[in-house]
């Protein structure tokens, strides 16, 4: 188990946002939905940062489209709260798939909020087919070894 500085996996790239009132539902706390929003902004924040940005996916005529998302709330966020949305890509086969993990938390105590783990799929983005990974794809979507290594030291979601 990590401490409580540390996210669960090393070298992770992270997404900060400030909770706002449009994300708070009926119960006073951030909606599931909000959640998987972060998700998807934060991994397309770390595949432009890998060097693929969605012009370039655009460009391509690919892209990566959910095919599974398993999702743990751990504990609330609330108004005002500012998280962290940390993301490593996770070891796979490379040609087709590649699969995330997420670990939402808050940066005032550090609390861990949500975990996820999503699986996505490369398609042809004019068919919507299922596609091979452009070669630009393989260059930028390796996870890193230390996150390899971690990672088969964690448990299941």
């Amino acid at each position: 188990m990590t401490s409580p500085t540390e996210f669960d996996l090393p070298t992770p790239f992270a997404w900060r946002h400030e909770v706002v009132q449009d994300e708070i539902d009926e119960y006073n706390h951030v909606n599931n939905v909000c959640y998987v929003q972060w998700f998807d902004t934060t991994a397309w924040e770390h595949s432009a940062a890998l060097g693929l940005p969605v012009a370039r996916c655009v460009e391509l005529d690919r892209g990566m489209a959910v095919v599974r998302s398993v999702i743990g709330y751990l504990r609330p966020a609330l108004l005002g709260d500012q998280v962290e949305v940390a993301t490593w890509l996770l070891p796979g086969n490379g040609r087709l798939r590649v699969a995330r993990r997420f670990q939402v938390r808050r940066a005032g105590d550090l609390a861990t909020l949500a975990r996820a783990e999503i699986e996505y799929a490369c398609i042809e983005l004019t068919s919507g087919r299922p596609m091979r990974w452009p070669a630009e794809f393989h260059t930028s979507y390796r996870p890193l070894a230390p996150v390899i290594e971690a990672y088969a030291t964690l448990p299941p979601l």
